[in-house]
């Protein structure tokens, strides 16, 4: 990455950049403005703009109370979530994430169209005074502790640079540092293809719960799963997981392998009134991993550091959680504390990412299918053990499932395996 620099360009200084106005980056900008930090953050796009990731995990909620964020969010009139159904066929799981294992926090969340809840995280964080630039893409970097430099083109064409102590990378699935500095590598053997879109869903079941996101797993072929994330305006995000480059679908154009997964469900009967209100997206490659989430003058936050799988709706919730961490750490430091950002960011955020894994791993081995379909129906520690993981409560090592996830994984597929 180069130093070269112009006198046309601007010049601005501030305690921290952070790139990115996603979750990620306006959750760490509210912690450290709120802490007397100046921060400045540069988002390549104009907001509002359109993005997935949208049933939020009841520990988002403890993180935006604590951000000072939630009120504005409870103001917005989001789907109410408490929960999700898992479906396969005939087999039906209802899962409540009040019935968790915490003795704090909160149980019930919001399914959130990603455009509105980002613009309002974004807006509340400039209310609060901190400068955020959209339309201002990050062109180069040079990173020291103490000394780290940003340049950047907005839409206009005009080029700056930001002058800053530390960097905190927040642009999610554009990866800015990592792609600069090549430590993306791919966490997975098998590549996953995601396609999706919004419908106006007119679903009139009686039975359907829309305060629970609904997962459904194909009836023959249990790696190829769906979401159904309900919105209160009477629309729905409307997704499938399928492995890419799947023979079966050769010769298949996108809308024609959308329409074929969904039948196969009972999502085609659920949905048959249904309307599009976008156009089909897909995604393929998406999970990846940085080798490092941390160096000299920076911390990658969120999807930027990685991104396991959408299964269980961890990415928002990473992000918040990373947020914070490195958010406290930098405020800490501030007031003259020494850190160490292995042991106060990268060891315990992982300890929280690395649980998530493992049931991610689970679902597609079959062994949390397996789980969560026989679960008995009776109130149990155990349930309420994995309710909690569910719930996006993977860093509490009070819970035997994050201590020791792998042990307690087997444990409970041998309890709740028919066979």
């Amino acid at each position: 990455m180069s130093d070269n620099h112009s006198e046309s360009h601007l010049m601005t200084d501030c305690d921290i950049a952070i790139i990115g106005a996603g979750p990620a980056g306006t959750v760490a900008a509210k912690f450290l403005r709120d802490a007397g930090l100046s921060v400045i953050v540069l988002e390549a796009q104009t907001f509002p703009r359109f993005v997935i990731g949208e049933s939020l995990l009841p520990h988002c909620m403890n993180v935006l109370e604590r951000a000072g964020l939630l009120d504005a969010v409870e103001k917005a009139g989001f789907q109410h979530k408490n929960g999700a159904v898992f479906e396969r066929g005939s087999l039906y799981q209802s899962i409540d994430f009040r019935e968790n294992f915490e003795d704090t926090g909160w149980g019930t969340t919001f399914q959130v169209q990603r455009s509105r809840f980002d613009h309002i995280l974004a807006q509340t964080t400039i209310d609060a005074g901190v400068d955020i630039r959209f339309a201002h893409k990050v062109t180069d970097a040079v990173l020291r502790d103490g000394d780290c430099t940003l340049d950047y083109e907005n839409d206009s064409g005009q080029t700056g640079r930001i002058r800053s102590t530390f960097v905190l990378d927040a642009s999610g699935y554009g990866r800015v540092l990592p792609r600069m500095l090549g430590i993306i590598k791919s966490s997975q053997s098998t590549e996953r293809r995601a396609l999706f879109t919004h419908l106006r869903d007119h679903i009139s079941d009686p039975d359907y719960d829309r305060e629970k996101i609904l997962i459904t797993v194909h009836p023959v072929r249990p790696e190829i799963w769906y979401w159904l994330i309900p919105f209160s305006d009477g629309t729905s995000s409307v997704g499938v997981i399928y492995p890419d480059q799947d023979p079966e679908f050769d010769g298949l154009d996108d809308q024609a392998i959308f329409d074929r997964l969904i039948g196969d469900t009972g999502l085609g009967p659920l949905l048959a009134k249904a309307e599009p209100t976008r156009p089909l997206n897909a995604i393929a490659g998406y999970s990846a991993q940085s080798d490092t989430l941390f160096g000299d003058g920076y911390v990658l936050l969120g999807n930027s550091a990685g991104f396991l799988d959408p299964v269980f709706s961890s990415g928002v919730t990473i992000a918040m959680h990373s947020a914070e961490l490195a958010a406290k750490a930098l405020i800490a430091r501030h007031n003259g504390q020494a850190v160490d950002w292995d042991a106060d960011y990268a060891i315990p955020l992982n300890r929280g990412v690395e649980t998530f894994r493992s049931y991610v791993d689970a679902w597609y081995d079959g062994r949390l299918q397996t789980i969560i379909f026989n679960q008995p129906d009776d109130d149990t520690k155990l349930k309420r053990m994995v309710v909690s993981i569910l719930a996006g409560y993977a860093w509490n090592l009070d819970n035997p499932l994050v201590s020791k996830t792998d042990r307690y994984l087997e444990m409970l597929h041998d309890l709740c395996d028919p066979s």
